[in-house]
């Protein structure tokens, strides 16, 4: 594994809150379109796989930024 700079782990990081951010933001416009029926099929289909490519790449941060250690 390549060794990062504090400066490349700070953007990251960064990254990794943004993406949480987004990810409950998706979830809670989701859930507000559903509760008020006010979404068509497409739109929540479109809205949940942005969701899903969003926590894909939340896990990949999260593998990088903290890697599997077995002792």
């Amino acid at each position: 594994m390549l060794e990062m700079t504090r400066e490349q782990l700070a953007e990251l990081g960064l990254e990794l809150a943004t993406k949480r951010q987004e990810h409950s933001d998706l979830d809670a416009a989701i859930h507000a379109l559903i509760t008020t029926r006010a979404a068509d099929t497409m739109m929540l289909q479109r809205l949940k796989k942005k969701k899903l490519a969003i926590k894909d790449r939340i896990t990949q941060l999260e593998d990088i930024l903290l890697p599997d250690i077995i002792a």
